[in-house]
């Protein structure tokens, strides 16, 4: 499983391991070159499931950003038919990824790098989903 949390400078992106038990960062890529960056990667990788942030603000309303990440998941699901391409709530994982990086013990500068940021956002929009497809395979089970 393959996540990405959009921005329009640059989007973090996490997989899983093959047993879908745990997220890790993989890689900060310019929006720009997103696009090239996944055909390579999906081509070299078995990706079956790619979730997209959805970015919406904290009271649930649509942000800036929703119809780019949108036309962005629209385009992997016609790029990339194996794969199925999920939205899915990002909110707070801007919030969540700093705090990490405090109880981690990053210091002030490294804090600051947004690369990192993105990428740990997308590692926990990745672990986030993952926990959501364990709860609903133990409610149907």
């Amino acid at each position: 499983i393959m996540a990405l949390d959009y921005g329009t400078k640059r989007t973090g992106i996490a997989v899983s391991d093959p047993a879908r038990i745990i997220a890790g960062g993989l890689d900060t890529v310019p929006t720009h070159q997103l696009r090239d960056w996944l055909k390579r990667y999906i081509a070299a990788e078995n990706v079956d499931i790619v979730v997209v942030g959805r970015p919406v603000q904290s009271s649930g309303a649509p942000s800036d950003t929703l119809p780019k990440a949108e036309e962005l998941a629209r385009w992997i699901a016609k790029e990339f038919t194996q794969a199925k391409v999920v939205m899915y709530d990002e909110r707070f994982t801007s919030v969540m990824a700093h705090r990490a990086m405090i109880d981690g013990g990053m210091k002030k500068m490294q804090r600051r790098d947004k690369a990192v940021v993105d990428k740990i956002s997308a590692t926990i929009l990745l672990q986030g989903f993952m926990e959501s497809l364990q709860y609903q395979q133990m409610r149907q089970g």
